[in-house]
């Protein structure tokens, strides 16, 4: 990614001014998409994409199929998750939103635009090397917050996609998803800038704010950019050393 292509996305999160290192080395590279991950042998790719289509079928069916907890009567549709099923970032958040109850994809309007220009100003497009879920997989009627006897419902299937993608990062995005992941009570702002971990695989996760709380505060945009560069710099040293 080019220094032109970057301050355009930096402007799309309403990013006015951004300075980059002096040797410009780290800024000028496409740092996270890990396209050309030497590590993932093409026979050993295609064997596990075989293997794991059928528990990603399975898996899907199982969600839009679920009546664990009183949501199912208010719904329109399980919004099961969207991306690329091998994806080394996985990006999660609360739950689907009235549009994304809709249309069945998670982070649609005018929060996923903001999303999808949080994720290209590291070098990450929807779909490609990224995959997005909720911690819900059902609509909260009025988009109040999730109570807790629905998220012990649903974070199984959170965590069987986890499982099947084995992401090499975790980007909680809002304090409901941070909480509910991290099993914490603690602030969003005293989890950020920390790594932390995620589940039997130990996934790391790395903490900011929703893109709707940054529609709402765009003052934070700063901040959610430092957590992204910090993103940025776990997953390189994540994949430098694998």
């Amino acid at each position: 990614m080019d220094a032109q292509q970057r301050a355009q996305y930096l402007e799309a999160l309403g990013i006015d001014v951004w300075v980059p290192r002096r040797d410009g080395s780290a800024e000028a590279a496409s740092p996270a998409s890990g396209a050309a991950d030497p590590s993932r042998g093409a026979d050993a790719d295609a064997d596990a994409s075989a293997s794991a289509s059928g528990a990603w079928a399975a898996l899907r069916a199982e969600v839009a199929a679920c009546t664990k907890c009183s949501l199912h009567r208010t719904r329109t549709q399980a919004v099961f998750g969207v991306g690329d099923i091998r994806a080394q970032w996985l990006v999660v958040g609360e739950a689907p939103g009235a549009e994304e109850d809709r249309r069945g994809e998670p982070f649609v309007g005018r929060a996923g635009q903001l999303l999808d220009s949080m994720l290209r100003a590291v070098g990450l497009a929807r779909g490609e090397n990224v995959y997005i879920a909720n911690i819900l997989k059902s609509r909260p009627p009025g988009n109040r917050d999730p109570k807790p006897e629905e998220v012990a419902s649903c974070l199984p299937y959170l965590k069987r996609q986890i499982g099947l993608i084995r992401p090499v990062l975790i980007l909680a995005v809002g304090r409901i998803a941070a909480q509910n992941l991290l099993g914490t009570a603690s602030p969003l702002g005293s989890l950020r800038g920390r790594v932390h971990h995620f589940g039997e695989l130990n996934t790391p996760v790395i903490v900011t704010y929703h893109p709707a709380y940054l529609l709402r505060t765009p003052a934070d945009k700063r901040k959610a950019w430092e957590d992204l560069k910090f993103a940025r710099s776990v997953f390189r040293e994540l994949t430098a050393s694998s």
